[in-house]
C-alpha cells in the first residue's frame, strides 16, 4: 500500500528527538536534567525546575512524601527546543521502589541516556534498566559524571561497561585530568580540546576555550604531566578501542561514551550536540496491523502512564500519551482501541516539569498530556483511521508482596475504587489468591516505599484506613503456557500459587534458589520474570 507522504509531517519528525535519562539515585540526574534545559534555552538558571517543584510541593497533597523524602516518586516529561530540534525528555523516578515507572517511561523513549557516577561505576539500579533497554533495543549513552571529583580512570569505566553489560563502547570525547586536576575534555569528533572555566555554582553554561590537538599552546595551558597522561591514555583507546559504528550504536550494540561533570556543566553542551547527530528520530512501532510508521497519515498513539492528583485542588487525573504517527490536533474525536469507544480529546496539554499549557497540535516523538475521566489504562491505544493495537506494556517482577485488609466493611466501595484506580495508574501490581474464599487483594511491588505510597493515597485520597499483612515471597514468576501448563506439573513446594488482574498464573518464591530448584526439578515449566504483554483484554475487578 502506497501512502502519499505529508511534507509537514515528515519534516517534524525529522526534528524531533526524544530520550529517557536512566542512572542509579544520587548519580547526578536531576542536575543533569537541569543542565540541558540550561542550554536548550528552557530556563535561563540552572535550579529553576527545582524551584518550580518545590512550588508544586508546597500546594501538592500525597507529593508532600516526595518532599519528606527528597526524592522523586513521579515521572515527568519536559519539552525544550535546541538547534532547530525538539527534544523531549523524560524524566524518571531515581529510588529504586518505583523503577516500575521507569520501565514503562523507556516503552515511550526512542533513546536513553545512561547517567553513570565517575566514581562507582556500574550500579545495581544502572544494570537493572539497562537490561530493559537492552530488551527494547534502545540505544544507549552513556554519560560519564562527576569527573570534578576523584574517580576511577576513564579506561577502567569503559572496560567495566563492555565486561559487564557486554556492549562495545566508544569514546566520543575523551576527559584531560580528573578532580581538581579535570581541565576539560577532547572532543574527537572535531580533534579538539575544550578547556572548561568553572562558572557561579554551575547555574550558567560553561565558559570554554577551544584549541586544536597540535596547538604549540596547548603544554602552556597545561601541565605538562597532565597534558602527557591524556596523550598516553588517547593513544591507547585509540588504537585498541572499537571503531565508531552508528548502526551498532541504534541497535543497542555500542554506547558512544560522553565524559563531562554535569553539576559544572562541562561536557554538557558537547553531549547535546552529538546526541542531535546521533540519536533515533521518532521511529516505527509493532501493532496489530504491522509496523506503524511515524509518517503514517492518521493519527495514533499510547498511554505510558497514569499521573493521579497532580493538581491537588481539582483531583484530576492525566494520561500521559506518546503519539506514534500521524498528526495529533486539539479537540480531535479517536477511537478507544480496548474499549471500542470514541473519546473527544479537549484540553490536551504539554508538560513541563508541572506546568502545563494547553497544546493545539503534536507529532510523532512528542508526549502529550491528556485529562482522564477514567477511560484510560496503561498501554491502551487511542487512533483514526483504520483499527489497531499497539503492544501493551510489559509488568517486570515485584519484590515483595502483602495481603491488603480494609478493615472497615461500610467503606468497601471506596476501597475497591481506591485500589482498582491505583492499580490502573499502575502505582502497584495487584494479585489474587487462587483460593476463592480469600478476597483481599495482594500488592505485589517493587519496594517497600511503594507500599506505603499506596496505604497514604488510599487513606488521603479515597478516605480509607488499611492494613498490610506481609508475605514471605521475594520472587514473583508467570507461569507460559497458563494455568494448563500449571496443572500438567502437579503439586509445587515452597511456592505459593497466585492469579495476577488478568487472572493468568503467577508462582510467588521464597528467594531465587527455590526459583531455581523448581526450573530444575520441572525443566518443562518455563517461567518469565517479566508478566505477557496485555492487550485488547480488561483486568478482574475485587
Amino acid at each position: 500500500m502506497t501512502i502519499e507522504l505529508d511534507p509537514e509531517l515528515q519534516k517534524a519528525v525529522e526534528r524531533r528527538r526524544n530520550f529517557a535519562i536512566i542512572s542509579h539515585p544520587d548519580a547526578g540526574k536531576t542536575t543533569l536534567t537541569e543542565k540541558l534545559l540550561l542550554y536548550g534555552g528552557a530556563i535561563h538558571e540552572a535550579g529553576a525546575v527545582k524551584a518550580r517543584r518545590a512550588q508544586r510541593h508546597a500546594t501538592s497533597d500525597w507529593m508532600a512524601m516526595e518532599q519528606q523524602r527528597g526524592i522523586s516518586i513521579t515521572s515527568t516529561v519536559l519539552q525544550f527546543e535546541y538547534e532547530q530540534c525538539q527534544i523531549n525528555l523524560l524524566d524518571t523516578p531515581g529510588h529504586q521502589d518505583f523503577s516500575e515507572d521507569t520501565y514503562r517511561t523507556l516503552a515511550a523513549a526512542d533513546n536513553a541516556v545512561m547517567l553513570i557516577d565517575a566514581a562507582k561505576g556500574l550500579e545495581p539500579q544502572t544494570r537493572k534498566l539497562f537490561e530493559v533497554c537492552r530488551m527494547r533495543s534502545l540505544p544507549i549513552f552513556t554519560f560519564v559524571n562527576k569527573l570534578d571529583r576523584p574517580g576511577r580512570s576513564p579506561i577502567e569505566l569503559m572496560d567495566e561497561i563492555e565486561q559487564e553489560l557486554g556492549m562495545q563502547t566508544y569514546a566520543v570525547n575523551y576527559p584531560i585530568g580528573m578532580g581538581d586536576q579535570f581541565k576539560g575534555v577532547f572532543d574527537r569528533r572535531t580533534r579538539k580540546i575544550h578547556l572548561f572555566e568553572r562558572s557561579l555554582h554551575g547555574s550558567r553554561e560553561a565558559r570554554d576555550t577551544v584549541i586544536d590537538l597540535g596547538d604549540p599552546n596547548i603544554e602552556t595551558l597545561l601541565e605538562k604531566e597532565l597534558y602527557y597522561q591524556f596523550k598516553d591514555e588517547l593513544e591507547l583507546i585509540e588504537g585498541i578501542g572499537s571503531e565508531f559504528d552508528l548502526d551498532a550504536i541504534h541497535s543497542g550494540q555500542m554506547t558512544p561514551i560522553f565524559f563531562g561533570s554535569a553539576m559544572t556543566n562541562f561536557g554538557v553542551e558537547l553531549f547535546l550536540n552529538s546526541f542531535l547527530d546521533y540519536a533515533l528520530k521518532p521511529g516505527a512501532h509493532v501493532s496489530t496491523k504491522g509496523e506503524i510508521e511515524p509518517t503514517y497519515p492518521e493519527f495514533s498513539g499510547f498511554v505510558f502512564k497514569l499521573q493521579a492528583n497532580m493538581d491537588p485542588k481539582h483531583r484530576d487525573r492525566v494520561a500521559f500519551v506518546r503519539v506514534c504517527s500521524g498528526k495529533f490536533e486539539k479537540d480531535m474525536v479517536v477511537s478507544h482501541a480496548r474499549t471500542g469507544k470514541t473519546v473527544r480529546l479537549s484540553r490536551p496539554q504539554k508538560l513541563f516539569a508541572q506546568d502545563r499549557e494547553v497544546i493545539e497540535e503534536a507529532y510523532p516523538g512528542d508526549v502529550i498530556g491528556l485529562n482522564n475521566p477514567g477511560v484510560f489504562a496503561i498501554g491502551d491505544t487511542i487512533y483514526n483511521g483504520q483499527k489497531l493495537e499497539y503492544e501493551g506494556i510489559p509488568c517486570f517482577s515485584p519484590e515483595l508482596f502483602a495481603f491488603l485488609r480494609n478493615p472497615n466493611p461500610s467503606k468497601f466501595k471506596q476501597f475497591r475504587k481506591g485500589v482498582s484506580e491505583l492499580r490502573e495508574e499502575g502505582a502497584v501490581q495487584i494479585m489474587y489468591s487462587s483460593d476463592e474464599a480469600k478476597r483481599d487483594p495482594i500488592l505485589a511491588a517493587v519496594g517497600q516505599l511503594q507500599m506505603e505510597v499506596v496505604q497514604f493515597r488510599l487513606q488521603n485520597e479515597y478516605g480509607v484506613e488499611t492494613l498490610v499483612e506481609y508475605l514471605p515471597y521475594t520472587v514473583a514468576r508467570w507461569v507460559d503456557g497458563g494455568w494448563e501448563a500449571l496443572q500438567k506439573v502437579g503439586r509445587v513446594f515452597n511456592t505459593l500459587a497466585v492469579k495476577d488482574s488478568w487472572e493468568r498464573p503467577v508462582l510467588l518464591f521464597r528467594n531465587e534458589w527455590n526459583c531455581q530448584q523448581l526450573q530444575g526439578d520441572h525443566p518443562e515449566l518455563k517461567l518469565s520474570a517479566i508478566a505477557p504483554v496485555v492487550s485488547g483484554k480488561q483486568p478482574v475487578d475485587i
